[in-house]
């Protein structure tokens, strides 16, 4: 599972034109990648480590200060370009196997206290963000 975090001013998602996510306060968008072998302990340890992390002003983290959070599902970040001019994309799990686990990390979030926008799992997205620093890290697990 990986997962790269943003801290943010403002961010939103569209699909067909349509605002289904978005944040007007500082908080935190996280592009979400799931593999293969992830599972129920990967997506608990990914929504604690996402809520806890300290990468907010002053040294503080989602769950000191209640920050919302905007999460997409993000295949691509399980592509492969070593090879060649085309990524592959072996490394992503499939809809069935990860859409499951999007859902539990973001359940997971919102269960430990979280305000969680998301996007629409599979759809064309178009996500908008002002970072905020820029201040962006990739968590991995």
């Amino acid at each position: 599972m990986r997962a790269v975090v943003s801290r943010v001013s403002s961010a939103s998602v569209t699909v067909d034109g349509s605002v289904v996510g978005s944040l007007d306060s500082p908080g935190l968008l996280i592009l979400l990648g799931l593999t293969h072998g992830d599972g129920p302990s990967e997506a608990d340890w990914m929504a604690r480590k996402i809520w806890t992390l300290r990468i907010l002003r002053d040294e503080k983290s989602a769950s000191d200060v209640g920050a919302p959070m905007l999460v997409i599902s993000q295949f691509t970040l399980y592509g492969d370009a070593r090879k060649g001019r085309r990524p592959t994309w072996e490394a992503a799990a499939p809809g069935p196997v990860s859409e499951p686990l999007y859902d539990a990390v973001c359940s997971a979030l919102e269960g430990l206290g979280a305000h969680v926008e998301r996007g629409v799992f599979g759809a064309p997205m178009q996500v908008f963000s002002v970072n905020d620093g820029p201040f962006t890290v990739l968590l991995e697990r």
